[in-house]
């Protein structure tokens, strides 16, 4: 997938401004963040960066006497890739009983369930906390012959671990098309084969699959609320709805959206302000 690199400078600058800045431009798309000594520098991929909506974002910035300047340039395509290829990424422990790793790597633990990525350029090593929080929730559910829906699924690491945890098959999809093929590599490299189905699109693609007893999204808010009712419409009674990738101060506003779909909420976890729900269908 291909980033915008958006370099901003807040006057006056305080570490809270950028803090509350990042928020709002996580709210429209922007997915990491880099403090710099007079702002941040935030990434965001192209296919849906909004010129508008992020002029709109700074000039609705909350706390007045407070100007913010930017500069847009398109990140190194390249670049990035050759990090993941030459240096890929140290093993990942969750809990002493998950670990994820490379192909590189040799000082990887007897874990009972042991995860392969090739992350390439795909969001999805289980680095980030929003994955940590649902491979911990994938831990504690019965998934056994569960049929999922991986929706944004990154690298597939979800999918994997639902595979892992005895579900019996997975449709998943993805908007970028570098995405869908990286996660059909990971499923290779973990020995999976027929069990995932993996489509390339939005939550349109949803029309070509059956029920799910679970579907999983990590994507950020306001596609999360764009896309609900489609999650909702795959789920029966009982289904349960699995969600991260925004912040603790939107948990509200998708609790509600939620109910009015006809899930409540059964399980909320916060991790460094990231956000987790758990939903059940009524």
């Amino acid at each position: 997938m291909r980033y915008y690199e958006v370099n901003f400078t807040i006057e006056p600058y305080l570490e809270d401004y950028a803090d509350v800045f990042s928020a709002l431009l996580a709210e429209i798309g922007f997915e990491s963040f880099i403090p710099t000594d007079k702002g941040l520098t935030a990434y965001i991929q192209q296919n849906i960066f909004d010129a508008r909506k992020m002029s709109q974002t700074i000039e609705d910035f909350p706390i007045q006497g407070i100007q913010i300047n930017h500069e847009t340039v398109e990140a190194e395509y390249e670049d990035w890739n050759a990090v993941w290829e030459e240096e890929g990424f140290h093993p990942i422990i969750i809990d002493d009983r998950i670990v994820i790793h490379d192909v590189k790597h040799s000082d990887v633990p007897n874990l009972p369930y042991d995860i392969v990525i090739s992350p390439k350029l795909a969001f999805g090593t289980g680095c980030h906390q929003t994955t940590r929080m649902i491979l911990r929730e994938l831990l504690k559910l019965d998934l056994n012959s569960r049929k999922v829906i991986d929706a944004g699924t990154g690298t597939g690491i979800l999918s994997i671990m639902c595979i892992k945890k005895g579900a019996s098959e997975v449709f998943a999809y993805d908007i970028d098309e570098w995405s869908v093929e990286n996660t059909k590599d990971n499923l290779l490299l973990n020995g999976i084969h027929n069990e995932v189905r993996v489509v390339l699109g939005d939550a349109t693609v949803l029309d070509k699959t059956n029920n799910a007893d679970l579907v999983i999204a990590n994507i950020n808010r306001n596609i999360l609320l764009n896309d609900l009712h489609s999650f909702c419409s795959k789920l029966g009674k009982k289904g349960l709805l699995l969600i991260s990738g925004f912040y603790t101060e939107d948990s509200p506003i998708l609790i509600e959206a939620a109910s009015k779909e006809g899930l409540i909420l059964t399980k909320k976890d916060v991790d460094e302000n990231w956000c987790m729900l758990l939903l059940e269908k009524q």
